[in-house]
């Protein structure tokens, strides 16, 4: 399969001289490469779970931007003048 990729010159650089020095195609390098990157990386099964919490019921619908915002807006004011809404 043919695709295109960005590297940096210096990268670049280091992958032609080392394909020159192992008499292969940069390509041949880079797959080489990849596939050991790929097989270094952790399996997604070995990850522990994350944790989860139950909070409640939520106090704002973060989808409603105009509630956060107002409820963002009156713990901000709260906290820095004193102020509750509807003062």
């Amino acid at each position: 399969m043919r695709t295109t990729l960005t590297v940096p010159d210096a990268v670049f650089r280091e992958l032609k001289r080392f394909a020159a020095k192992r008499g292969i195609a940069i390509s041949e390098v880079v797959t080489e490469m990849v596939l050991e990157g790929l097989a270094k990386r952790p399996q997604l099964a070995s990850l522990p779970p994350l944790p989860s919490f139950n909070m409640g019921r939520p106090l704002v619908d973060v989808a409603d931007r105009d509630a956060l915002y107002d409820v963002l807006e009156a713990e901000r004011d709260a906290r820095l003048y004193g102020v509750k809404k509807g003062r």
